[in-house]
């Protein structure tokens, strides 16, 4: 996989270097001091993902990752920042994941794991290719790992720099952004909401309360989250096809 590093700091790219030493499977094509370099450095040499900072001068991370959208095609975007602050605006933004620094080797594998997911999934044929997603989501417990199997997952929801996991056993914290998740499991959830996926074969019903909102009901009501307006229809043509 053929990267491009964005940050305005000399040791904060020698650092992801470093991290990239011990990853296998990616080449680095290019680095960047700003958000001008960076879009003139994606477009010479058309990477498939970025590891961007937010904090730089001229073009900003956020910016650059707008304009980033519109290539063709898109190289995934993986933010590397000092701050969590700007997490919703990143997956807003279509970022795959939001490292905080320092970033950790096995953080930056998983994230780049995702763009590698999402950028073969991209560019394979549409006809019975394996499809390539998880069979399970790893969530970590204090210092252990949990491994979540997708098909018990009723609700993902992104919160700050977060994605809670509703499952069967429980809940539990993703460090994985809302929107990757979308891509990599878009025939198994639809988006409720900008910050909520919900299993589409959990979707048992809506219910419009008093105030005007309407809620999608899962597993016979034992669960519910809003739904906005604009996600409706693509939800009712779910319900629909139940």
């Amino acid at each position: 996989m053929r990267l491009v590093i964005a940050d305005d700091e000399p040791l904060a790219r020698e650092r992801l270097r470093e991290l990239l030493d011990g990853i296998g499977g990616v080449q680095l094509v290019a680095e960047a001091g700003d958000g001008q370099a960076t879009l003139d450095a994606c477009a010479e040499h058309r990477p498939d993902a970025v590891l961007l900072d937010i904090a730089m001068p001229g073009i900003d991370g956020l910016e650059a990752a707008r304009q980033l959208r519109l290539f063709e095609p898109p190289p995934a975007v993986i933010f590397c920042t000092a701050y969590d602050a700007h997490a919703l605006s990143a997956f807003e933004a279509a970022a795959v994941d939001y490292l905080v620094k320092p970033v950790r080797r096995e953080r930056l594998a998983a994230a780049l794991e995702r763009a590698r997911i999402m950028v073969e999934g991209r560019s394979r044929p549409a006809t019975g290719a394996p499809s390539g997603r998880r069979t399970r989501l790893s969530a970590r417990l204090g210092g252990q790992l949990r491994l979540i199997p997708v098909d018990t997952v009723d609700c993902l929801r992104a919160e700050e720099k977060y994605v809670v996991v509703h499952h069967a056993g429980g809940e539990d914290l993703l460090e994985e952004s809302l929107k990757s998740l979308e891509d990599e499991f878009a025939a198994l959830f639809v988006r409720i909401h900008r910050n909520c996926l919900v299993a589409r074969k959990a979707i048992t019903g809506l219910q419009r309360d008093a105030e005007g909102r309407t809620w999608v009901l899962l597993r016979d009501g034992a669960l519910r989250f809003e739904a906005s307006r604009r996600c409706l229809p693509e939800v009712r043509e779910v319900l629909r096809r139940l």
